[in-house]
């Protein structure tokens, strides 16, 4: 399953979001979304004990200026890795 992380991760049920998330789940983080991968926030050692298939998009962290605050456990993709993220995962659920 993809989850596309949209909001900020302080603005959803993150008990509900990090219920969800299996091993084998891919995440990735796009629009206000990409604060969960700033290093050091409340809800890295979550989200990394959860997946290790961690996605930001970089045009989003760009557009925000945090683009080098980004923990090492997430992998920067940009647009056409997120299309490949789509194709591959037939299940999605946006937060």
């Amino acid at each position: 399953m993809l989850h596309v992380l949209i909001n900020s991760p302080f603005y959803i049920d993150s008990n509900i979001f990090f219920g969800l998330i299996r091993k084998r789940d891919d995440i990735i983080a796009i629009q206000d979304g990409v604060i969960i991968s700033v290093k050091n926030n409340i809800f890295l050692k979550k989200i990394i004990n959860l997946s290790k298939n961690l996605y930001v998009l970089e045009e989003d962290l760009e557009a925000r200026g945090i683009l080098k605050y980004v923990s090492k456990n997430f992998s920067i993709v940009n647009y056409f890795d997120f299309v490949d993220l789509t194709v591959k995962n037939k299940s999605q659920i946006k937060w």
